[in-house]
């Protein structure tokens, strides 16, 4: 059993791609070298260029391979299934390029990397209300079922490349609560996808993230680490605010500094005997990520201290 920790450009800032202030791919790739890290997400599509030779050469000049590659997308709207089975064709032919640097498979890891993490997002409705279980507007069993047609849809997509897929529940979006997650896991069977649980989702929306990962031990396939700053984090719930804006105000901090209790997630994943991949991630406003690699460090530092593998 092994456990290492990588990196993903939220980090620094990009999270949509559209951002006219996101810094250079080059620059992210970089500065994850200089963090300690093996390992990055490809971020969201369109980021990265979807070109194996330039990828796997940047990849390589800072000692880096794909961990995961990202469905980002709205995945209600049946209008937008083309368009998003276009890019889980597209990274999924860009991750599994021979050309790019591969990470190890630790003994006891379930599926290789690169993972697809899949995640709803594009809705307003629930984007003002995330984190607010009470208040975020629910799919009716119909709008649901469609719902989970395609998300399946996009999961055997990335099967038949020989990716395994990974649902991401995230603050935001249509699969966020511990009623939604149970309904994803009851609905989607493990043969055609796993989970990605992470911790500060799963904090921000009202789960204990310990319980969780114990909790859904038999489908976690690959963990997300964030951290939450528990002032902005109540100031944030308090406003009528956007997920991605209140992280700009600074709700996710560096890991160790907020309120989740780290020692205490190590020795619930090896309670359970979690092998493989944890990437930390750290949302902000990408005009903040001149203090990038500062943080990941940190996070890095802080969780190297209290016993984890890099």
């Amino acid at each position: 059993m092994g456990m290492s920790i990588c990196g993903a450009p939220c980090c620094w800032g990009v999270d949509d791609p559209k951002n006219p202030y996101l810094p250079p791919w080059q620059r992210v790739l970089k500065e994850a070298g200089l963090a300690g890290y093996r390992a990055i997400e490809l971020g969201p599509y369109g980021y990265l260029p979807i070109d194996a030779v330039v990828v796997s050469e940047e990849l390589e000049r800072n000692g880096l391979a794909i961990v995961a590659g990202t469905i980002f997308h709205d995945l209600l709207d049946p209008a937008n299934q083309e368009s998003v089975l276009k890019a889980v064709d597209d990274i999924c032919t860009l991750i599994t390029d021979s050309r790019l640097p591969r990470l190890p498979r630790h003994e006891g890891q379930k599926f290789p990397t690169p993972y697809m993490t899949v995640m709803d997002w594009g809705h307003d409705e629930r984007d003002y209300a995330a984190g607010h279980p009470d208040r975020a507007p629910r799919l009716s069993p119909e709008e649901w079922k469609g719902f989970t047609a395609n998300v399946r849809a996009v999961c055997e997509r990335a099967n038949e490349y020989g990716v395994r897929p990974v649902i991401h529940p995230h603050a935001g979006g249509y699969i966020e609560f511990e009623d939604e997650i149970a309904a994803v896991v009851r609905d989607i069977p493990y043969e055609i996808a796993g989970l990605c649980l992470d911790t500060g989702h799963l904090y921000y929306s009202g789960m204990d993230p310990v319980a969780y990962l114990k909790k859904y031990a038999d489908r976690l396939d690959y963990v997300h680490f964030k951290d939450v700053n528990e002032s902005v984090y109540k100031e944030v719930l308090g406003e009528r605010i956007r997920f991605f804006d209140g992280c700009g105000k600074g709700s996710m901090c560096p890991i160790g500094t907020g309120s989740l209790d780290y020692p205490g997630i190590k020795q619930a994943l090896e309670d359970i005997g979690y092998s493989g991949y944890i990437t930390i991630e750290q949302e902000r406003d990408p005009r903040n990520s001149d203090t990038s690699l500062r943080d990941v460090k940190a996070s890095v530092d802080y969780l190297k201290s209290v016993g984890y593998q890099i």
